[in-house]
């Protein structure tokens, strides 16, 4: 068992490095391509590489997806099938709970993130390991495990780890305000939600949205809950409303039904959390891009950032 589990992520991993490599190639064609169509200077870093590149293939490949399809140079498939192959054909399920020794808000915002996610579970966290709660996790087929994490009894931090292999995502949170805390709250729908997601238009913003909305079954299309996500200079917006039709369905009535925070990504990692350490990180928020003031990393095209 603990062999086959060893092999599957040696697998995962390795396909995730050669989709790696596909893309930076295809980026590479894609600048030298848009050189050529606009008659300017192609960049002195990618000179050497210009022609080794013109043979390797014409320029209007599709890279990556290309190779994906074809089974590439060294057989590769998407790691999406490794990732989330079973989206959208079973419902996912997902476990929350908390960092040791929680206060009783810390407490209260997991049953709140209980009631947004359909068909999730929430676990007490008591002196259990890290190690002992992911290989449960396993045993039951469980697909998310989501821990919440607080500072003086204010929730600070959510990582979300997709098993069997990963990826985790790591989230601050900021802004929390809980459903008791909304006036006039309205009851909490148990209907699986339609999501809404805006401004995740770089590839690490699609990334992004791919890890939150796996969280999700597919709703049906008479449900009238709506969870949104909305990206605003990589502070990602959480709110959760209700909505109704009237006047022969030519007005729509919102009703929030709470929680509502901010969520901003700091990190992604390619392995579970258990195997943080020894995982490697394909994206993370260094201190120096704190100082680029101008840069979205969610909503830009130049937001990808691969670690070596």
């Amino acid at each position: 068992m603990l062999r086959r589990k060893a092999r599957e992520r040696r697998e995962y991993l390795f396909r995730k490095s050669e989709e790696a490599k596909f893309r930076q190639i295809q980026e590479k064609k894609d600048k030298v391509r848009r050189a050529i169509a606009e008659n300017k200077v192609i960049d002195t870093e990618l000179k050497k590489d210009a022609l080794e590149l013109q043979r390797s293939g014409a320029w209007d490949d599709a890279g990556p997806e290309l190779a994906a399809s074809l089974g590439g140079d060294a057989g590769v498939a998407n790691s999406m099938d490794d990732e989330y192959r079973w989206a959208g054909v079973e419902d996912p399920k997902i476990v929350i709970t908390t960092s040791r020794e929680p206060s009783t808000k810390l407490k209260q915002f997991a049953k709140e993130l209980k009631l947004l996610f359909p068909g999730s579970q929430r676990l007490n966290r008591g002196a259990y390991e890290i190690g002992q709660l992911f290989e449960a996790c396993r045993a039951n087929n469980v697909t998310d495990f989501i821990i919440v994490h607080e500072n003086r009894g204010v929730p600070n931090g959510m990582m979300i780890s997709h098993l069997p292999h990963g990826p985790t995502a790591y989230f601050s949170l900021s802004d929390v305000v809980m459903r008791h805390d909304i006036p006039d709250i309205g009851t909490m729908s148990e209907a699986y939600p339609h999501l809404v997601f805006h401004n995740f238009k770089s590839k690490l913003g699609e990334r992004t949205m791919s890890i939150l909305k796996y969280l999700f079954p597919v709703p049906k299309d008479e449900s009238r809950r709506v969870i949104t996500f909305a990206n605003h200079d990589d502070y990602i917006s959480f709110r959760h409303h209700n909505y109704t039709k009237s006047d022969k369905g030519r007005t729509v009535e919102l009703s929030e039904v709470g929680p509502r925070f901010q969520m901003r990504l700091f990190q992604i990692k390619l392995g579970t959390l258990e195997n943080e350490k020894a995982s490697d990180t394909e994206w993370t928020l260094r201190p120096f891009m704190n100082t680029a003031r101008k840069r979205r990393f969610l909503s830009d095209d130049d937001g990808w950032v691969v670690e070596d």
